[in-house]
C-alpha cells in the first residue's frame, strides 16, 4: 500500500508538471504576436518598483484587470531573475518585456531571461541590433524628429516617445504623425486615464503607464485587487476612446 501511494503521488506531480509545460508550449511568442498584443491592448504597464514583492503584486493585479502585458524595468532589484521567474510562471499567458535597457550586455541578459520585447529610454544601435538578431521586438526611445527617424531606420518595431508630456503630449504626436505616418509610437511619461484616450486619438499605437494603474499605496498594501480595478478602468477608457 505504501508503494502504491508513492506511485500515485509521483503520477500526480508528473501530471501537474506536464500540464504546466503543455499550457506554455501551445503558444510560442514571435515578434508578430508581441506586436499584435500590444496593438490590441494599447497599453503597457511599466513596473518600476523597489522589490520582487511589489512586482508580483503589480503583475497579479494587471492580469486580473485584463492587461496581459508587462514591462519590467532593469532598475528593479534583481530584474533579470524576476523576468525569468515571470516567464516560467505565466508562459504564453503574459507578454513580458524588459525596460530601461541601456546597453548590449543588459539587453543580452534580458533576452536570455525570456524577455519578448526590449524597451530603452533612448536609442542605442547595439541594443536594437541584438534584439532584432534574436527575433524579438525592439522599442528604442526617441523624442525629436531626427531621433525618431534614426531609431526607425535602424530597425525599431515601435518607437517609444519619452518624455512626451513634456513637449506637448497629444499635440506633439499629431505633429510627428504628419511626416511619419507609418511609424508606430508608444507614448510614455505622465500618461493618465484622462490623457491616454487623447494620445491614442492623436495617433499613438499604445501608451506606457505606471502609477496610473499601479499606485504606490496599492503596492505597499499588497492590494492586487485595487490594481486590477485600476487596470480595468484604464482598459475601459481606452476601449471607449476607440469606439469614438
Amino acid at each position: 500500500m505504501l508503494f502504491g501511494r508513492i506511485i500515485r503521488n509521483l503520477l500526480v506531480k508528473v501530471a501537474k508538471v506536464d500540464s504546466r509545460l503543455t499550457r506554455r508550449s501551445f503558444i510560442v511568442w514571435t515578434k508578430e504576436k508581441s506586436l499584435a498584443r500590444i496593438r490590441e491592448l494599447a497599453v503597457i504597464p511599466v513596473v518600476r518598483v523597489s522589490s520582487r514583492q511589489h512586482v508580483m503584486c503589480a503583475v497579479k493585479g494587471i492580469i486580473k484587470g485584463g492587461i496581459n502585458v508587462v514591462e519590467i524595468t532593469l532598475t528593479v532589484p534583481n530584474a533579470i531573475s524576476i523576468i525569468q521567474e515571470l516567464v516560467a510562471e505565466y508562459g504564453a499567458e503574459l507578454l513580458v518585456g524588459a525596460g530601461t535597457v541601456l546597453d548590449a550586455d543588459s539587453c543580452r541578459q534580458a533576452l536570455l531571461a525570456g524577455a519578448e520585447f526590449i524597451v530603452s529610454p533612448a536609442f542605442d544601435a547595439e541594443v536594437v541590433a541584438m534584439t532584432r538578431q534574436r527575433g524579438k521586438l525592439a522599442m528604442p526611445g526617441a523624442l525629436t524628429p531626427t531621433e525618431v527617424l534614426i531609431a526607425w531606420n535602424s530597425g525599431a518595431d515601435l518607437v517609444k516617445l519619452f518624455p512626451c508630456d513634456s513637449v506637448g503630449g497629444a499635440a506633439y504626436i499629431r505633429a510627428l504623425k504628419g511626416p511619419f505616418p507609418k511609424i508606430e509610437f508608444v507614448v510614455t511619461g505622465g500618461v493618465t486615464i484622462e490623457t491616454a484616450p487623447e494620445l491614442l486619438a492623436a495617433g499613438a499605437t499604445a501608451v506606457g503607464v505606471g502609477q496610473s494603474v499601479m499606485s504606490q499605496k496599492a503596492l505597499e498594501c499588497d492590494d492586487a485587487a485595487a490594481i486590477a480595478s485600476s487596470a480595468r478602468k484604464f482598459q475601459e477608457a481606452l476601449q471607449a476612446a476607440r469606439r469614438r
